[in-house]
């Protein structure tokens, strides 16, 4: 078909799906049904993206929630993460070098500490220091990462990743994580409260079990600005998760329950702090110094200990001239082995579309887009 056939084609499909979206009333900004209560079991029922619903104002999930050893590598838009055991663990964190959490918290992808998730990998020497902690509650990491090495730039404080956001469809868009962390140590359990706040060379990711009452408490999610004006503090994580984590140290921990993230007591009275509104400017002072819960069964470890499969892995990609993709045996799930010291001290691929088929497919791509980018700085939260 001439170019000029097939480039009419697409603006009659442009102009065809836009009155479609408008004249019918077809946007929208909340999900029929919200992220947080969408339930798939580990691996076999997880479909291949969770969010799939057209016409809604942020665009589609731009990552994919089945993964595996076709999908693992520096490549992977793996949109489903983990939370297990020191050794084991996801962080939320860009696709593209340079970026900003602020600017591509609906598209982060998973980046894990082994292989065997179908994601991207931690490069060795990122993480400098972690501490991992189950409570009766739920189970966490806090640490210390060079974020560059995940795509963030070296200045970029950071923000919030969540189940939940201002239009119920999470940070990431369609975003799952899992854990091994409670029953038999090697069945997956959805999580379907936590959170993940990223920037400032720290982070933090707590997994809420969700047999228990109270996980939407511990893992809140509404305190996403507090530390936003301050780069070295660490204040998301010291208020939301706070923790004895220590810069150099890598240890696995028994815990207490955090007060809920908001909830502190002075002079014997309980009170729950308000995040004030965004337009009132950044928050310059708290009026509470959040609690940090006792730990305790603390074993440390080298990160060569810990982390020895990300070099092994590093090392065989950079020695093949394969194209970034294939992937590595499975997860146990488990966490390492107990040889450390103890311490009481809780210191699409698609083909690519040509003639009238990628007109159609660009015809809806452009939609999406235009739609995304001028209501994402809106709904982006």
């Amino acid at each position: 078909m001439p170019r000029s056939c097939s480039l009419g084609r697409l603006a009659l499909l442009l102009s065809a799906t836009t009155t479609l979206l408008g004249v019918n009333g077809q946007t929208s900004t909340f999900p029929a049904t919200p992220l947080a209560s969408k339930h798939f079991a580990y691996p076999t029922g997880i479909p291949y993206q969770v969010d799939t619903e057209p016409y809604l104002i942020r665009g589609g999930q731009t990552g994919y929630n089945q993964c595996n050893s076709t999908t693992e590598g520096s490549g992977s838009l793996c949109q489903t993460s983990f939370l297990s055991a020191l050794d084991d663990f996801c962080l939320w964190a860009p696709r593209n070098p340079n970026s900003l959490i602020a600017d591509t918290e609906g598209e982060e992808v998973a980046w894990c500490t082994k292989p065997g998730h179908g994601t991207r990998l931690i490069p060795p020497g990122a993480l400098q220091g972690v501490q991992f902690m189950k409570t009766p509650d739920y189970v966490q990491v806090v640490g210390f990462i060079d974020q560059t090495k995940i795509n963030l730039q070296a200045d970029d404080s950071g923000g919030e990743l969540d189940p939940h956001g201002a239009d119920l469809r999470g940070n990431p868009l369609g975003s799952l994580v899992y854990s091994t962390a409670w029953g038999n140590g090697t069945e997956y359990t959805q999580v379907i409260e936590w959170h993940n706040f990223m920037g400032g060379s720290q982070f933090c990711f707590k997994a809420c079990d969700p047999s228990k009452p109270n996980a939407a408490h511990y893992c809140e999610h509404v305190y996403d600005r507090i530390g936003q004006r301050s780069f070295d503090d660490g204040c998301r994580c010291a208020y939301n998760a706070p923790n004895n984590a220590q810069n150099g140290t890598f240890e696995s921990c028994l815990g207490e329950n955090q007060d809920f993230p908001g909830v502190y007591t002075t002079d014997g009275q309980v009170m729950t702090y308000k995040q004030p509104p965004e337009s009132l400017g950044p928050i310059s002072s708290l009026p509470y110094t959040a609690r940090v819960p006792a730990s305790s069964s603390c074993t440390q470890y080298t990160s060569a200990q810990l982390f020895s499969a990300l070099g092994a892995v590093s090392s065989t990609a950079s020695a093949s001239a394969t194209t970034t993709g294939g992937g590595s045996g499975g997860s146990t799930g488990g966490g390492a082995a107990q040889t450390g010291s103890q311490t009481k001290s809780g210191a699409s691929a698609g083909a690519s579309a040509t003639g009238t088929g990628g007109a159609e497919a660009l015809s809806a791509s452009l939609v999406s887009g235009l739609l995304g980018v001028a209501f994402a700085a809106v709904f982006l939260a």
